[in-house]
């Protein structure tokens, strides 16, 4: 494609040439990335991380190199991929669609271009000799693909906009957490400091033997996405004991980096944290719909969200293995990293902090 071409963002209605899969990288035709935007917003089955600013925030924020790709035909964008290279000593090498997402994989509004992408993402898998290739799915499993045991779920659900009902839908026990937030004179602000929400998170994480993400991270993801997100912080006597970082989609809302720290759980700060996010977005952002993000089978988060009346969806984490590899388990449900969460929970916070960056970057 020379420099002058111009991908547009409209859909084709008949394709009469092949279709090409090309690069999104720094050296795309111009308006490109403008048209991957517009293809993400325009089909249903693309979500937030499909987006194309990921793309930076993965390599400027932990250094990976991205392989995001689009199939063209007759000029237009016909599908994505947005693609990246997880490569650590300590995790070993991968190629997933998408690291530090929940969700995503190709998106196509052809089958012609569904298989280009497909057949693209082997071939670079062939290329590069990594291991393992990974789709993360939401909805349902690629035709052939193997699947991970089940171990991630979603869990999403409508909301009114009208505090009154959503409310009165949150069961009983949960609702009585919400309002015994309320009752110990919890206040949220909404804004974008996203240092405050490191301060938390970073305590609350540590509390669970999990590494930190840099703080940097963080800020490159409320700058990539401004129009996009916003931090709820809960105070109680004017301390942050709460807060969560919220990515707003079409009709949705996606709390997604959150939680509270060593005083949250005596003040029921977490449960009117996510109160105060569903109403906020609900009266403030028109959403209708709350994306809870995922969590694992058998853990507190998992349980927490349950209670919440949402009901939990298994992710479809589909893979191809190069002959002879094995499939990695990267997560706390791995008896191998028992006794890593254990000694991390002891490292004294500032060390963990200091430390924890270099080790996150390869638990996408």
């Amino acid at each position: 494609m020379g420099a002058e071409a111009k991908i547009q963002p409209a859909l084709p209605t008949r394709a009469s040439r092949p279709v090409r899969v090309l690069p999104l990288d720094d050296h795309s035709v111009a308006g490109t990335e403008d048209a991957w935007e517009s293809f993400v917003r325009a089909t249903p089955e693309a979500t937030f991380f499909h987006r194309p600013a990921w793309r930076r925030v993965i390599e400027q924020a932990f250094g990976h190199a991205t392989h995001y790709a689009f199939a063209e035909q007759d000029g237009a964008i016909t599908g994505i991929l947005p693609l990246a290279r997880m490569r650590t000593r300590l995790f070993g090498d991968a190629l997933i669609s998408t690291p530090f997402c929940v969700y995503g994989g190709p998106v196509a509004t052809t089958p012609e271009a569904a298989q280009a992408l497909e057949d693209h993402a082997r071939a670079l898998m062939r290329e590069t000799g990594v291991p393992l290739l990974e789709f993360r799915r939401r909805d349902q499993a690629d035709v052939g693909w193997p699947e991970r045991p089940p171990l991630h779920y979603t869990f999403r659900r409508a909301i009114t906009g009208e505090a009154e009902a959503d409310m009165k839908a949150i069961p009983r026990k949960q609702r009585a957490m919400v309002r015994k937030g309320i009752q110990n004179g919890l206040t949220s602000v909404s804004n974008s400091d996203t240092d405050v929400l490191h301060q938390v998170y970073a305590e609350m994480v540590h509390a669970l033997g999990t590494p930190v993400f840099p703080r940097r991270y963080f800020r490159l993801l409320a700058e990539a996405f401004p129009e996009a997100h916003d931090v709820t912080t809960v105070l109680h006597e004017g301390r942050p004991v709460a807060s969560v970082l919220n990515f707003h989609f079409r009709d949705e809302v996606l709390p997604y980096y959150g939680g509270g720290g060593r005083a949250a759980r005596g003040l029921a700060a977490n449960d009117f944290l996510y109160w105060e996010v569903m109403r906020r977005a609900g009266a403030e952002r028109g959403a209708r719909l709350f994306d809870f993000g995922r969590s694992k089978s058998g853990t507190g988060a998992f349980d927490f969200k349950r209670n919440w009346g949402f009901t939990p969806e298994p992710l479809h984490y589909c893979y191809q293995l190069r002959e002879g590899a094995k499939l990695t388990e990267n997560n706390p449900s791995n008896p191998k990293y028992k006794m890593m969460i254990a000694a991390w929970r002891r490292l004294p916070i500032r060390l963990a902090n200091a430390l924890g960056p270099f080790i996150v970057r390869g638990l996408g």
